[in-house]
């Protein structure tokens, strides 16, 4: 253990810290987007309309590769946050920012290990068998454990955007493609839980698929700017 350990120290002193979290977050965002394949896998999805855990789901053909990335983006992204917060400057708004990025990528992880039984936007067996509670506790656990990552990544875009702001660090965060992604990010986030609510309600999917899709997608898209602003900074 101490020679792995020794290691890693060796590797991060070779290529830098302010590198190390850039790069592992930048990995982390390239996963988080693998849902992106469905485009050429031909999945029997709707993009328009079902959740993008529904591909990872049980019973669908390609479950276990998008698991996979999920897991692969999820341990990514936290050891990039917890090598922010072990290597870089801390204050208050920053250790703020790293923890929710930390969490979101904890919980993504976790998110992987506890996948949806079938698709219920896709499948009205499926659909019935969610509204009467007799999915598998992993189905359902499955939807706490993503909306921790959701919030664990609000938290982090905000709490890194306002840093940036207050401490005059990673300026990227505060110019108008950084402001931008925030407030998309948000719009999106409240357009999925509303979409959510309303399938839940049975009032069908109000594009429920391409709100989410928007969602994750800049996410990625913001960690990419992040890595990028770490990068310069560094």
């Amino acid at each position: 253990m101490s020679g792995v350990a020794n290691g890693v120290a060796s590797g991060v002193a070779s290529v830098g810290p302010v590198t190390t979290v850039a790069l592992l977050l930048a990995l982390g965002a390239v996963a988080y987007s693998a849902w992106l394949l469905e485009a050429v896998l031909g999945t029997p999805l709707s993009p328009v309309n079902s959740y993008v855990s529904e591909l990872a789901a049980l019973d669908q053909p390609y479950g276990t590769l998008f698991r996979t990335t999920d897991l692969a983006a999820g341990l990514l992204i936290l050891a990039g946050a917890a090598g922010a917060l072990l290597w870089l400057p801390r204050r208050w708004w920053t250790v703020v920012g790293w923890a929710g990025l930390a969490l979101y990528g904890a919980a993504t992880a976790v998110d992987s290990r506890l996948p949806m039984s079938c698709a219920p936007t896709a499948d009205a067996l499926c659909e019935a068998r969610e509204r009467a509670g007799l999915v598998p506790l992993t189905h359902t656990a499955h939807v706490v454990s993503s909306s921790v990552a959701v919030t664990g990544a609000l938290v982090g875009m905000a709490a890194l955007t306002l840093a940036a702001r207050r401490y005059g660090t990673l300026p990227s965060l505060v110019r108008p493609a950084g402001l931008l992604l925030l407030l998309l990010e948000l719009a999106a986030t409240v357009w999925t839980l509303a979409a959510v609510a309303a399938f839940d309600a049975g009032y069908g999917t109000w594009a429920l698929g391409m709100g989410q899709r928007l969602q994750v997608l800049l996410i990625a898209g913001w960690l990419g700017l992040l890595a990028s602003a770490l990068v310069r900074r560094g």
